[in-house]
């Protein structure tokens, strides 16, 4: 056991209906962070007195596992590495702990409000686009006015995994995760592995929270950051690296990522 994993143990556990009712907030600002994976169990280690961890049949650390679709072309991910206003993504995300899988579809419309909504989702489809998903996410791009033949071109063009842990600090309505063991694989087989990245996110209400500010002391500000737009541009070196040029030089690929070729 590492002494992430230790420091993990020591907290006691909430479980996830309570979680739930807990963090249920009107308004929602999320803040993320990348910072070595060394520096993760200092900050687990400050988190204010009191934080719980979820846990879920026995298990803290929860696996994660997501495959994206996307246009030949990369129009989901042009969308959002231009940060375009009208954009979208539509993943399978699978919780391999449980077997429990989703199909999301994730917009943003002309007044930037992000809407995700989901449906359940058979783990054994989460790499293709059944008869009932396509309708889903046809019916979901559909108020962003892109054409209608944009979901007969999805494909699967990335996956992503990692372990997630999430703490339930003290103050009401507070969340934050820690997702560790990050990796990403294209449909050809080339992998990249970043075992010394983590990625912290607070979810609190417009007021930076309790754990917000134990990152601030330890040296760390949010960043812009996608598991699948910064993902995507690690793991492909002709891709521009855009609006996630800086994190990418800092912590992933392009500064000693562990590439895996197919």
């Amino acid at each position: 056991m590492s002494a992430l994993d230790d420091r993990v143990a020591a907290l006691a556990p909430v479980p996830l209906d309570e979680l739930v009712a807990e963090a249920a907030l009107l308004t929602r600002v999320d803040r993320k962070y990348v910072l070595p994976l060394a520096d993760a169990e200092r900050v687990v280690a400050a988190l204010p007195a009191g934080t719980r961890v979820l846990e879920i049949g026995g298990h803290r650390g929860l696996r994660y596992e997501t495959v994206y679709f996307d246009t030949p072309d990369l129009l989901s991910w042009r969308l959002a590495a231009h940060s375009r206003r009208r954009r979208f993504k539509v993943r399978t995300r699978t919780y391999a702990d449980t077997g429990v899988a989703f199909l999301e579809v994730k917009t943003r419309g002309a007044r930037r409000a992000t809407v995700k909504e989901r449906i359940d989702y058979d783990v054994d489809d989460r790499e293709r686009l059944t008869p009932e998903g396509h309708e889903y996410a046809e019916a979901s791009l559909r108020p962003l006015g892109l054409d209608a033949g944009i979901v007969d071109e999805l494909v699967p063009t990335l996956v992503s995994g990692y372990r997630r842990t999430t703490f339930a600090p003290p103050e009401a309505g507070l969340r934050a995760t820690l997702d560790v063991g990050l990796a990403w694989e294209l449909p050809d087989g080339t992998r990249l592995e970043t075992p010394q990245v983590a990625i912290v996110e607070t979810k609190s209400g417009a007021r930076a929270s309790d754990v917000d500010r134990v990152l601030w002391r330890a040296g760390h500000r949010p960043v812009s950051i996608s598991k699948y737009g910064t993902g995507l541009a690690a793991i492909r070196g002709d891709l521009a690296a855009g609006r996630w040029a800086r994190v990418l030089r800092r912590h992933f690929a392009r500064e000693g990522g562990v590439r895996c070729a197919a």
